[in-house]
């Protein structure tokens, strides 16, 4: 399977960016930058009420956004299903990845789904309870 870097033509999107709130930003935040090692790219406050902060790879092009709002935000993680998902060249460069997340203190889960395992995946929850899974390869 080839893979084609380039948009739809009926879908020329130009960033993508996937958005969750919390009521722990500061924590969540942490996480996915000091811990994992995405870059913080963006942050704001006081927008009608909301604040939050953008991390990501580099370049702007995908990013998460994790925001909070002063009259508070929705509760826990709604599965263990509901992944964020990273591959990596070689298992690694996971490895290190997943040593970094444990000597931050975060506790490697058990998948939900056996194929993370079945193919070398690690599973750790961000502090929400939002989990994050580190892969060795990619798929395709």
């Amino acid at each position: 399977m080839g893979t084609d870097d380039t948009w739809p033509d009926a879908l020329p999107v130009a960033q993508v960016r996937i958005a969750r709130q919390t009521d722990q930003l500061d924590e969540v935040v942490r996480f996915y930058v000091e811990g994992l090692g995405l870059r913080e790219l963006f942050r704001f406050e006081g927008h009608e009420g909301y604040s939050g902060v953008m991390v990501g790879l580099p370049g702007t092009g995908y990013h998460l956004e994790f925001t909070t709002h002063v009259d508070g935000s929705p509760g826990a993680a709604p599965s263990a299903e509901n992944l964020l998902v990273l591959y990596f060249s070689d298992a690694a460069q996971m490895s290190d990845v997943a040593r970094r997340l444990t000597e931050f203190g975060v506790e490697q889960v058990a998948a939900a789904n056996p194929y993370w395992v079945a193919n070398g995946g690690l599973t750790f929850p961000d502090p929400d309870g939002w989990r994050v899974v580190v892969m060795p390869q990619p798929v395709f």
